[in-house]
């Protein structure tokens, strides 16, 4: 079976390609690039997780980055854990063909307790002190301290916040080339997600963009050159495009006004309780999930939504049908943002009542996505407040790091909608032209694209998740 690596560079458009990132340019004229439809959500893992079944979120159960666990009456973003998807992943179709199949995965998501053979993914230790300390988890588990021993430990800080640089993405480059030299997996799935750092700053600005564009160039086009010396075929895919944005909305507040939403006072701020509410909105970028526990209000909470400025769409059970997210984890509503406009999860009228993690990056309990994590608050002396933060943990002392402001208006880029424009969206490039036939793939298409690399046929028999 032909060795196949996916690099997966996130935010990649072509659009972007060009003088600015001259070997991914190059890389493409010598291979094929063919844009992929986007698909709604058009958000990390519920593409991922199309890319690694070739379903669609209906199917595999991933409607979101995060959605709200009706069992527990909780928001949860970020999960880890590869059970969450609801189908076979592309290692389960190919060992059906060929037992002695394995696959590595460096980072792409839900990437605990799968079936890969080979699987890094990062992974904090919270000791009880209050701490978070970076590490990463492994598959087999020896390969943390293989890693870390000869790349240091993962750099966590760089992966997201307002620190977040090339440092993580050249981290798990290196990881990828580790693993391949140990075991010379049959698919290597690579995650780099530097450049949708820059994207979602600055919005596609190839001039904002310059130093970001030349560093994600360095470390994909490094990757590409050492897999292909080593006789790997090499697929370049991305999630989706950013477009530029400027308006957020503040959904919540608007589902909050209205008496929907509940709140739990803890020490003087305010907690969403979602168990307690009528509705509320779980953001995600330019999507939203709105939830309502209270079927009486369902007419009401439509008509908010409907005439509520920024919406572009709302969708019910037809149109959660029409995209492939008729789903029990989808909302009983699905928003669609206007172009140019994202979801912020902020429910709280006045900031000194929001929780204290919503000053931090916490990706975990914030009940939605917060892109402004990426920035240091420009209103508060936050530079100041970290460095003290920062010195009270060399101390040995507790701290909170709370430099994370609510200027949604410094996001200058988002995605979860759905463009027309193909040049705006995701792609995929391959060093084998003839495997790519198609001049523009369904999302769905991506799963067969990988098989057809591996050597397998376009429409490979899919077994069934118990076996």
């Amino acid at each position: 079976m032909p060795r196949t690596a996916v690099i997966n560079v996130v935010g990649l458009s072509p659009q972007l390609l060009g003088p600015q990132l001259p070997r991914l340019t190059a890389f493409a004229g010598r291979g094929k690039l063919v844009p992929v439809q986007a698909m709604l959500p058009a958000v990390t893992c519920s593409v991922q997780a199309t890319y690694l079944t070739g379903k669609w979120p209906n199917e595999h159960g991933i409607v979101g980055n995060g959605w709200y666990f009706q069992d527990e009456c909780e928001i949860k973003f970020w999960r880890q854990s590869n059970r969450l998807i609801e189908a076979p992943k592309l290692w389960d179709v190919a060992r059906k063909f060929d037992p002695n199949f394995t696959a590595a995965n460096i980072c792409w998501w839900y990437n605990m307790y799968s079936d890969a053979d080979y699987t890094v993914t990062p992974r904090p230790m919270y000791p009880a002190d209050g701490r978070k300390l970076p590490d990463c988890y492994t598959q087999p588990a020896g390969l943390r301290d293989e890693l870390q021993a000869q790349l240091g430990t993962f750099p966590l800080f760089s992966y997201w916040g307002p620190n977040a640089n090339i440092t993580s993405s050249r981290w798990i480059a290196d990881a990828a080339r580790y693993v391949e030299e140990t075991y010379a997996p049959t698919l290597s799935l690579v995650y780099l997600p530097h450049l949708d750092y820059g994207l979602q700053k600055y919005g596609p600005d190839p001039a904002a963009m310059a130093q970001d564009l030349a560093e994600i160039d360095e470390v994909a086009g490094d990757l590409i050159a050492f897999y292909e010396r080593r006789g790997v075929r090499v697929l370049v895919v991305s999630e989706y495009g950013i477009e530029r944005a400027w308006r957020p909305v503040h959904i919540n507040r608007a589902l909050r006004a209205a008496g929907l939403i509940a709140v739990r006072e803890e020490l003087g701020r305010e907690l969403l309780d979602a168990g307690r509410s009528a509705a509320f909105a779980v953001a995600d970028h330019q999507i939203a999930h709105v939830y309502v526990n209270d079927p009486a209000r369902r007419g009401e909470v439509r008509a908010l939504l409907e005439r509520f400025p920024g919406v572009a769409e709302v969708l019910d059970e037809n149109g959660k049908r029409r995209h492939h997210l008729d789903h029990p984890r989808a909302g009983d509503f699905i928003v669609v943002a206007e172009p140019g406009a994202w979801f912020t999860y902020y429910y709280w009228h006045e900031d000194e009542r929001a929780p204290d993690f919503a000053r931090t990056v916490d990706i975990h309990r914030k009940p939605g996505y917060d892109p402004v994590e990426l920035f240091m608050d420009p209103h508060s002396p936050a530079r100041l407040k970290a460095a003290l933060a920062l010195a009270k943990k060399q101390l040995g002392l507790r701290y909170l790091l709370d430099v994370i402001g609510f200027d949604a208006t410094l996001v200058r880029g988002s995605h979860g909608r759905v463009s027309e424009d193909l040049q705006t969206g995701p792609l995929l490039i391959s060093s084998v032209p003839q495997l790519v036939p198609q001049d523009q793939l369904a999302p769905t298409d991506v799963f067969q694209v990988i098989l057809r690399h591996l050597g397998l046929g376009v429409k490979a028999p899919l077994p069934t998740l118990a076996g």
